[in-house]
């Protein structure tokens, strides 16, 4: 992951992360997604219910709107998922701001489950999909094992991920933030780091960029975001860093923390694929290109991440 102005996995740019998130301390909840299965917690998992919502409204208009392709191709992935009936969406159901279940309606909502609705919506005809709670450690083995289609889940594109699958995208852009308990001091850049205990999730791409500028900086991890927030809430940990956008949303959920001005990395994030379905990768590129051209990508993330960011819509990431 799991990190943007804004929306697996961080260490997890554009004006896109930069501006919007570096003015808002807080971030939140948005959008909306279908079904759900599976288990565990994924990258930027998040126990706290938001306490804001995403309009909605608006999404749904945009997933009806969508018009479904008319160029699928017989024998191609897109043409088997068609005709399963439902986009298998390797994700989450608790990180705020992207993809978090609200309890009072039984949907996920966030940036990432609008987007994988709208890619069902295109390739299936109607906003089908079965989501597949996944983790860091297995979003590489579901999307070998062809258990899911896709992974939407601040899933951040690294070299060494992109020899086990493919990557659509990138379709949002974060960067590496540090949040603290309210009213720590001493603590204003990775470099301050250094001789403090410092908490991420297992499987992100943290410990690299904290250990090149704090080197004495004493890293534990975590398997989920809840439990990173917990050590940092009871003094068990100085600081957490991991992407921006996810921090942001702790500090929505949990009011004893918050999220430091700036950003330290670029954490493109992409919608994971299987490795050796090729023709897929650029069927969904090409459907991104559409989404970001026709305006449609930054309604989305007006109705979901736009309704907690302050500012102007970013620019979404070139695809490519």
């Amino acid at each position: 992951m799991n990190a943007i102005p804004s929306l697996p996995r961080s260490a997890r740019s554009r004006a896109l992360a930069a501006g919007a998130l570096a003015a808002a301390a807080l971030f939140a909840t948005a959008c909306s997604s279908n079904s759900s299965s599976g288990s565990s917690a994924v990258p930027g998992s998040n126990a706290g219910k938001a306490t804001v919502k995403s309009d909605t409204d608006t999404v749904a208009a945009l997933i009806a709107a969508e018009q479904p392709a008319t160029d699928i191709k017989p024998g191609s992935t897109a043409a088997r998922i068609k005709a399963q009936g439902t986009l298998r969406v390797g994700g989450t159901q608790t990180a705020a701001l992207f993809s978090l279940l609200d309890p009072t309606t039984g949907k996920v909502e966030g940036f990432d489950a609008a987007m994988s609705q709208l890619l069902a919506k295109y390739i299936i005809g109607k906003p089908s999909t079965d989501l597949v709670n996944v983790t860091a450690q297995t979003r590489e083995a579901l999307l070998k094992g062809h258990q899911v289609d896709t992974v939407f889940a601040t899933y951040t594109i690294t070299p060494e991920r992109a020899k086990q699958v493919a990557f659509a995208g990138p379709y949002y852009q974060d960067g590496l933030a540090i949040e603290v308990r309210k009213g720590t001091t001493g603590i204003s850049s990775l470099a301050d780091l250094n001789g403090k205990t410092v908490v991420t999730e297992s499987g992100s791409t943290v410990p690299t960029a904290v250990k090149a500028a704090a080197p004495k900086a004493k890293i534990q991890l975590f398997d989920t975001n809840t439990e990173c927030v917990q050590a940092l809430s009871q003094h068990r940990a100085d600081a957490y860093v991991l992407d921006q956008g996810i921090l942001a949303g702790n500090a929505v959920t949990n009011k004893d923390v918050q999220v430091l001005p700036g950003t330290y990395t670029k954490e493109p994030y992409g919608i994971g694929l299987p490795l050796d379905e090729p023709d897929f990768k650029d069927f969904v590129n090409t459907w991104l290109q559409k989404v970001e051209a026709d305006g449609t990508w930054a309604k989305v993330w007006k109705a979901t991440v736009g309704t907690e960011v302050p500012g102007p819509v970013p620019t979404p990431p070139a695809v490519g």
